[in-house]
C-alpha cells in the first residue's frame, strides 16, 4: 500500500494564528477515520512516532494528523505551556474533520503533554471529536506534574524547561549552546541552586516563562492544565494507558476511575513501563518480552497499539465487527510478570492490610508493643539522599524505574524496615499508603516513604514511593500512589523512611521558608509505640 504524506499543512485558529501539521493519508480517496495529536516537541520527534507510528496507522486505514502546538517549530504564535491548548484543540479537531479524505470523525491520541492536549480539547466538546486516548498524563497538576505532597517536582521542571527552551531560542535566532550546557550541568550544578523559586538556571537565558516552578503560586496557570474535577465536560469514550513506574501513573489511574464513574465507555491499560521506556530493561529489571508496549502481543489482538487502533476503529468508523476484549481493564502484574484482565479499578477484592514498622528494623503484620523505642536519624539538606530510580522524568544521570537500592539503604539518614522472608507469595495491587507518627526538630520538614521488593540474594528494588511536606510533630499520611506486584515466596518486603529524594523533589531547608538560601539540620524521630504506631497500608489480593 502507498502512503501519501503532506508536510506543514496550515490550520487557521480562531484568532488568526496559523498552526501547521503533517498529514499521513492511505492510498485512495477515503473517507478514513482521522487520528490527531498535538504536541510541543516537533512533528518528527521520535517520541510521537514511537507512541503511534503514523505510517503503520495509515496502512491500516487511518488518516493521521500530527500538529505543532502554538509557538512551536513550524507553528505561529507565542509559546506559553498549556495557555492556548483549550482553544487551539477544538479548532484543530474541526479543521482535521474537514480535511480531504476524512470521514468527519476525529480521535485524539498521545502521551504526556500531548495526553493533556486531548483533555483540554475534549473540554471544549468539538462536535467532530469522537474519542480520546490520553496516555501517561496527569489529572491534578499539583500531584505529580508541578508538585507532589507539597514538594516541588524539581527533577522534572528544570530539564523540561531547558529542553523546550532550545526551540524557543532557535525561533528567536539566539545561540543555544549555553542552554544545552546548562542541561548537561544540571546534576552537578543547576539542581543545587537556591532558592528553588528563583529559577536561576532559566533566568540566565532569554527564555519564555515556562511556568513549571512559578506555577505553584499561580492558580490561573495551574488551572490551565488541570483535568481533575472537569470530567463532566468530557462526552466521548476514553482509553487510558499508564506505566507502574511512570511519573504520571496516579493521574492516569485517577482519570480512568473518574471517567468510569461518569458512565462513559472507557478502558485502562497499565504496563511495567516508565515515562520513556516501554521494553526491557525497565530500570534494572527485566520483565520479559510480553511486558513490552510495542511489537509483542500483550493480549489477543496483538500489542498495545493494535488494541488502541481496534478501539479507535470501533468509535471512529462504527465498525462493530471489531472484537474488543470484554473486561475494560488490563494490567501487568510485576513479580509474576503476567498480564491480567480486570473488571474494574481499583480492584474491589483488595483487602487492606497494615504492616508495622518496628524499632528493631523489622516489618510485620504484628502491631507494636507498648514500650518500643523511637527510631531516629539526622537530615542535612546539604547532604540529601540522591534520587535512585522511581517514577520520575529527569536528566539522564537519574534513570527512572526499579533500581537496586543499596546506595540509598546504606545511608545513616535512611531508616530501613524489612520483613521476614515470605513463606508464600503475596500480591499487592492498588494504592499504597504509609502512616507515620513522627516528629522533627525543624519547624517544617519532609517525609519520604518507599516500598521495595527484596530478592533472596539481598537485592532491593523500589516499587512505589511518596513525599509529604509537613510540620514539626504529627500523624502523617503519605500517599505512595499505586503498584501491582507479587512478592514471591522467599522475597521480603522493605520500607524506607527518610526526608529527601533529591533532585527529584526539592530539598526541604528545615527553616519553614523555602524562599531563602539558608538551611538547618533536622533531627527526625519515628514512633513505634502501641499508642503511636507507624505502618504501611497495603492492598492485598488473595
Amino acid at each position: 500500500m502507498r502512503i501519501a504524506v503532506e508536510l506543514d499543512v496550515a490550520a487557521r485558529m480562531r484568532d488568526g494564528t496559523t498552526l501547521r501539521a503533517n498529514v499521513y493519508r492511505p492510498d485512495g480517496d477515503g473517507p478514513w477515520p482521522t487520528l490527531l495529536t498535538r504536541l510541543p516537541y516537533g512533528k518528527d520527534d521520535l517520541g510521537v512516532l514511537t507512541v503511534l507510528d503514523p505510517v503503520q496507522a495509515a496502512r491500516k486505514g487511518f488518516m493521521v494528523v500530527i500538529q505543532d502546538c502554538r509557538g512551536r517549530f513550524a507553528s505561529e504564535g507565542e509559546w506559553t505551556p498549556f495557555w492556548f491548548e483549550e482553544q487551539d484543540g477544538p479548532d484543530t479537531v474541526e479543521w482535521a474533520a474537514r480535511l480531504p479524505g476524512s470521514n468527519g470523525r476525529v480521535g485524539m491520541y498521545g502521551d504526556s503533554y500531548f495526553g493533556n492536549t486531548q483533555w483540554l480539547a475534549a473540554f471544549g466538546q468539538p462536535p467532530s471529536l469522537a474519542a480520546i486516548a490520553p496516555g501517561l498524563t496527569w489529572s491534578e497538576p499539583m500531584d505529580g506534574l508541578l508538585a507532589r505532597g507539597g514538594a516541588v517536582e524539581l527533577g522534572l521542571a528544570l530539564p523540561w524547561s531547558i529542553e523546550t527552551g532550545v526551540n524557543y531560542l532557535q525561533r528567536l535566532r539566539r545561540e543555544t549552546a549555553p542552554l544545552i550546557d546548562e542541561y548537561d550541568r544540571l546534576a552537578e550544578y543547576g539542581y543545587w541552586q537556591l532558592p528553588v523559586s528563583d529559577q536561576a538556571v532559566l533566568r540566565r537565558h532569554p527564555l519564555a516563562d515556562m511556568g513549571l516552578l512559578r506555577a505553584i503560586d499561580d492558580p490561573d496557570f495551574v488551572a490551565r492544565c488541570r483535568v481533575a474535577g472537569r470530567y463532566a465536560r468530557v462526552t466521548v469514550p476514553t482509553f487510558h494507558t499508564g506505566g507502574w513506574h511512570d511519573v504520571f501513573l496516579q493521574g492516569t489511574l485517577d482519570n480512568y476511575v473518574a471517567m468510569s464513574a461518569s458512565g462513559r465507555e472507557t478502558r485502562l491499560l497499565v504496563g511495567p513501563w516508565t515515562h520513556a521506556r516501554f521494553s526491557d530493561p525497565i530500570g534494572e529489571k527485566v520483565f520479559g518480552q510480553r511486558g513490552s508496549r510495542h511489537g509483542v502481543p500483550t493480549h489477543e489482538l496483538g500489542d498495545a497499539n493494535d488494541l488502541l487502533l481496534a478501539w479507535f476503529r470501533r468509535h471512529l468508523a462504527d465498525d462493530h465487527g471489531v472484537e474488543l476484549p470484554e473486561p475494560p481493564v488490563r494490567i501487568f502484574v510485576m513479580g509474576s510478570n503476567v498480564w491480567r484482565n480486570e473488571s474494574s479499578w481499583p480492584l474491589t477484592r483488595a483487602r487492606h492490610e497494615s504492616w508495622f514498622l518496628h524499632s528493631d528494623g523489622s516489618l510485620s503484620r504484628s502491631g507494636p508493643s507498648s514500650d518500643e523505642a523511637e527510631s531516629q536519624f539526622r537530615y542535612d539538606p546539604a547532604d540529601p539522599v540522591l534520587t535512585c530510580g522511581g517514577s520520575h522524568l529527569m536528566s539522564p544521570e537519574f534513570p527512572a524505574g526499579p533500581l537496586e537500592q543499596s546506595p540509598v539503604e546504606r545511608r545513616s539518614d535512611v531508616l530501613v524496615f524489612t520483613s521476614a522472608p515470605l513463606e508464600r507469595e503475596l500480591e499487592v495491587t492498588g494504592r499504597v499508603k504509609a502512616v507515620l507518627n513522627a516528629e522533627s526538630s525543624a519547624p517544617a520538614t519532609d517525609w519520604v516513604v518507599r516500598l521495595c521488593d527484596v530478592h533472596p540474594d539481598g537485592r532491593s528494588f523500589n516499587l512505589c514511593d511518596g513525599i509529604l511536606r509537613a510540620g514539626r510533630d504529627h500523624r502523617y499520611e503519605i500517599d505512595l500512589w499505586s503498584t501491582s506486584n507479587v512478592f514471591l515466596a522467599g522475597h521480603r518486603l522493605r520500607v524506607q523512611v527518610t526526608s529527601s529524594c533529591f533532585p527529584r523533589w526539592d530539598r526541604n531547608l528545615n527553616t519553614g521558608d523555602q524562599s531563602r538560601k539558608d538551611h538547618h539540620v533536622a533531627h527526625q524521630r519515628i514512633h513505634h509505640a502501641a499508642s503511636r504506631p507507624s505502618y504501611i497500608e497495603l492492598p492485598v489480593i488473595e
